[in-house]
């Protein structure tokens, strides 16, 4: 029964692409000032990245000291985050002043979605950030959060530009050089990839650890969005590639056989791997790869540092595509009563300059100020975990090569889909024909106003 309710809910929430199509109004945004505001901060997220870089804010000093900030955290598999937002979001109006939300997170494969609902508000005038204060963002990080009627609606301190990164010891075994120049030179388009990937097997290696490592770089290169304008689901050429590569490197041991996020997926980064590398957006390099690298993790004692595993080993290059991956977007909850705040936390997280530059420098995420990462990509900044590489440089350079234009409300959960539904046939299970019905049949359950 509780399935059919939450189909029901998306149903209506997606079919009109708004939040309030169901038939419930939308609060109205009350002037605030400082002194009337709310002393309760509520924060939807699908985990602890935001809640960790929310610590710049805190040290800005503009956290008032009576307001308790709460942090409600799920997670993001299974639409899981979606439904519980939307939840919360359909009972803003009726919700207690403490228990309103005012911040949620959104993601690139689902931000469309809420940014053409009445639930998020203009950061220009509602909020009250400038032109100006935005000026200096990675035109797609707006672009992402604007709606159909050009209203910029949410905010990101970082941009996702991805990379291929790779292992320095296994290059210079199977390509005789480290080099990030020569080993993109040696991955520079597909063919030439799975060339390399062909070596690499001929000395005991795999190139990718599992079927979903070159997704993305697939996935972000379409022709076209994953529905189109009559609620049809279009399989884009590009994804059936994916397939077919994915199936041929399963088949030829060129993989590991691997799921994303899995636990030989991770392990597979780590000191006893023997996989070439790793598609990874810029948070993934330090939010994941670099742990999973550890041979002692932080939390057990070990440190960021050369001799803990293979700290130092890994560089990255731009690949045989371009892609980008992910990025987290920050948005206003129509019916907030702490705007005097969220005004001072998307200014200083996602405008500030200073404070973008010194998460970069401390984090190595790349982040959303181009003069700032331009600034940091010509100096001398260099990540030990790269082995010495300013990875920045790399960033700066495919950040403004990213194309939005194909991002649909749908993304998340029918990537998922995708996927999973291919799992059974790259391992053997079904044809190639069951998998695609078992894609269409679950994306219908998650999506019943889609068609095939």
């Amino acid at each position: 029964m509780k399935k059919k309710l939450v189909s029901l809910l998306l149903v209506c929430i997606m079919a009109m692409m708004s939040l309030v199509g169901c038939g419930t109004k939308a609060p109205a945004v009350v002037k605030q000032t400082p002194e009337n505001q709310g002393k309760v901060l509520n924060i939807y997220c699908w985990n602890t990245e935001f809640q960790d870089r929310f610590e710049y804010f805190k040290k800005s000093g503009k956290l008032p000291a009576d307001m308790k900030v709460n942090f409600i955290v799920t997670p993001s598999a299974n639409n899981a985050y979606q439904n519980a937002l939307d939840a919360a979001l359909l009972k803003q109006d009726s919700a207690a002043a403490d228990d309103k939300i005012d911040l949620f997170l959104v993601e690139a494969d689902y931000a469309l979605k809420y940014v053409n609902s009445d639930y998020s508000i203009d950061v220009v005038n509602e909020v009250g950030l400038s032109k100006e204060d935005l000026s200096n963002q990675y035109q797609y990080t707006k672009d992402i959060v604007t709606n159909t009627s050009g209203v910029q609606k949410g905010v990101t301190w970082q941009a996702t530009p991805g990379l291929f990164a790779y292992r320095r010891s296994i290059a210079k075994e199977v390509l005789g050089t480290d080099d990030p120049v020569k080993v993109q030179a040696a991955l520079n388009g597909w063919t030439a990839f799975d060339a390399v990937a062909v070596k690499a097997a001929k000395l005991g290696y795999k190139m990718l650890s599992g079927y979903d490592d070159s997704y993305r770089t697939f996935s972000n290169n379409t022709a076209a969005p994953w529905v189109d304008k009559n609620n049809k689901i279009v399989v884009d050429a590009n994804l059936m590639k994916w397939v077919d590569q994915t199936k041929t490197y399963t088949d030829k041991s060129y993989n590991n056989k691997t799921s994303l996020w899995d636990a030989t997926w991770a392990k597979d980064q780590g000191p006893t791997g023997k996989v070439f590398g790793f598609f990874y957006s810029t948070w993934g390099i330090n939010f994941t790869l670099l742990g999973n690298s550890l041979a002692t993790p932080t939390t057990e004692g070990g440190k960021n540092e050369v001799g803990n595993g293979i700290f130092g080993d890994y560089a990255v290059c731009a690949g045989p595509q371009s892609y980008y991956w992910g990025g987290s977007w920050i948005c206003a909850a129509k019916g907030t009563d702490d705007l005097p705040v969220i005004k001072d936390i998307m200014y200083t997280m996602t405008c500030d300059s200073a404070t973008l530059k010194s998460i970069t420098t401390d984090t190595q995420d790349y982040t959303n100020n181009v003069a700032a990462m331009k600034e940091i990509a010509a100096s001398s900044f260099k990540s030990d975990f790269l082995g010495g590489q300013n990875h920045i440089a790399l960033f700066a350079e495919v950040a403004p090569k990213i194309d939005m234009s194909k991002i649909s409300p749908y993304d998340q959960g029918l990537n998922e889909s995708f996927q999973n539904a291919f799992h059974d046939y790259f391992n053997g299970k079904v044809e190639i024909s069951a998998a695609l019905d078992n894609f269409y049949k679950s994306a219908i359950e998650k999506y019943p106003n889609l068609s095939k």
